[in-house]
């Protein structure tokens, strides 16, 4: 297997495309949402997760904020498929195709481009920070410029609350 790309490849991926934004080093390990966001002292929606799955085998990131769990049920949806058909990668998948590790993951500038579902709560905030290749970085972007750059489709990845509820 080849070596993990680490956020110097993020920051080559964007200078070389005019993408604004800004790779944060920080202090302190940051693989989750509630890390990420103390490290920060941000709102954990304002933290953007890009997590990979699997439909009929094929990649398909999918994209959301703060502590939201992406329902397998919307990308099986939007692909026509059945739900047994959508797994979440593990994460020898996710090096081998995105080039980064869980944890690290940047919404774009990957291995190869993904197919990418963006969840409509990114774009309720101007400014959002995402996995910036590594641990201990993060990236600093415009929703809109994640939206742009990944051409993702906009999609409701996560379950509505229940009447009642």
């Amino acid at each position: 297997m080849t070596d993990p790309l680490t956020p110097a490849d993020l920051a080559a991926f964007m200078q070389a495309r005019g993408i604004p934004g800004e790779i944060l080093h920080l202090d302190v390990p940051t693989p989750t949402v509630e890390t990420a966001a103390a490290a920060l002292g941000c709102s954990p929606e304002q933290i953007v997760k890009s997590i990979l799955f699997l439909v009929r085998g094929e990649p398909r990131l999918a994209v959301t904020c703060g502590r939201q769990h992406v329902e397998k049920r919307a990308l099986a949806a939007q692909a026509g498929v059945g739900r047994k058909q959508v797994s979440l990668a593990d994460g020898d998948t996710v090096l081998a195709v995105a080039g980064y590790p869980v944890g690290a993951m940047p919404p774009f500038g990957h291995r190869q481009p993904l197919p990418t579902l963006l969840d409509p709560s990114v774009l309720a905030h101007a400014v959002v920070y995402a996995g910036g290749g590594s641990d201990s970085a993060l990236l600093k972007i415009t929703s809109q410029t994640i939206r742009d750059v990944s051409a993702a489709t906009v999609l409701a990845l996560h379950a509505l609350p229940q009447d009642g509820e």
